[in-house]
């Protein structure tokens, strides 16, 4: 990695050295042609006579064509340098871009290992377990239990990956009248059998009907509580509320973690941003999360935000059209 960085850090120091270079050149140009028209100029001045009738006309024609000449400069310099400029803003910033692109893609290689290797690890290591001692009840349960949570974190994971090459592609919605407290509903039962010793807050209102698709919105409420879980200590406490307000619905999921700063705030829901170091992070996750909930608000004409908690954490909200 520190090899790349010094290669990259070259690579810009070149590009702005042939850049400045290039610059450079063009004044260089700009400024010889006027030394060679102001030559031209006085040569032609030179060779006429102060006693022809005509020398006014003739000194006014050279000092015209003179200016003539610089406006000519002036404009072919103008154009080429910027084109220049343009050229290599575009350079850069795609140089840039795929340079962030590359890094995140890096990430989230590192990201999809580490989350494919832990649950396969504790997944085997507990039916291993199971088949090598004679456990009792409770233990078993716990170990299965642990198992299930395991397979159920690399289940997300591949539907997200899923997903999220299928909605950049040619993904076909199945929009339908949904009763979303319903989903929502069943989405809390389904977290609170899965993680028991967590604490939960629900404030469902029933009847909030909107359009969309099952699939897409039973993924986006499970990433939204699955990041809230993720952040949150194990004693804070998980709030989900669902409610009418006018002609839209607003789902709201809160959590009692460590917050995000304002800089963050937008960075979050672009694709493979993590915050902090791959190496270093200690919470799980891809980047993928975040990213699908935003492009499956947007799909469905749904305002997704963040904003922060209080005392401390935050709480990230999606408003529907009511059907």
């Amino acid at each position: 990695m520190l090899f790349k960085k010094k290669r990259l850090a070259v690579a810009i120091t070149v590009f702005w050295v042939l850049l400045a270079y290039i610059v450079t050149g063009l004044g260089y140009w700009f400024i010889a042609l006027e030394q060679r028209s102001r030559q031209i100029s006085n040569y032609q001045i030179a060779e006429l006579n102060p006693a022809d009738p005509g020398y006014t006309v003739k000194y006014d024609a050279i000092v015209a064509q003179k200016k003539k000449r610089t406006a000519q400069y002036v404009g072919e310099g103008s154009t080429f340098l910027g084109l220049i400029l343009l050229g290599a803003i575009f350079v850069y910033r795609e140089v840039r871009r795929q340079i962030r692109l590359q890094l995140q893609q890096q990430n989230f290689m590192m990201a999809v290992t580490h989350e494919l290797k832990t649950p396969i690890a504790v997944t085997k290591l507990n039916l291993e377990t199971l088949l090598k001692h004679r456990l009792d009840e409770q233990k078993q349960q716990k170990m299965i239990q642990a198992a299930l949570q395991e397979t159920n974190r690399l289940d997300t994971l591949a539907t997200n990956i899923l997903v999220a090459s299928q909605l950049e592609g040619e993904y076909i919605q199945s929009k339908e009248s949904l009763d979303l407290s319903a989903l929502v509903k069943h989405a809390m039962q389904d977290f609170a059998h899965r993680f028991p010793d967590r604490r939960w807050a629900e404030r469902i209102e029933p009847g909030c009907t909107i359009l969309g698709d099952p699939l897409l919105l039973q993924l986006l409420v499970n990433n939204l509580v699955e990041n809230a879980l993720k952040y949150s200590p194990r004693e804070g406490v998980v709030t989900v509320s669902l409610e009418k307000k006018g002609r839209a619905v607003c789902l709201a999921i809160a959590d009692q973690g460590p917050g995000i700063p304002e800089d963050e705030k937008k960075k979050i829901f672009d694709k493979f941003y993590r915050t902090g170091q791959e190496s270093t992070r200690q919470t799980k996750g891809t980047g993928l999360g975040l990213y699908l909930c935003r492009k499956i608000a947007d799909d469905h004409h749904a305002i997704l935000k963040v904003a922060d908690n209080s005392p401390i954490g935050s709480i990230f909200t999606v408003t529907f059209k009511m059907v």
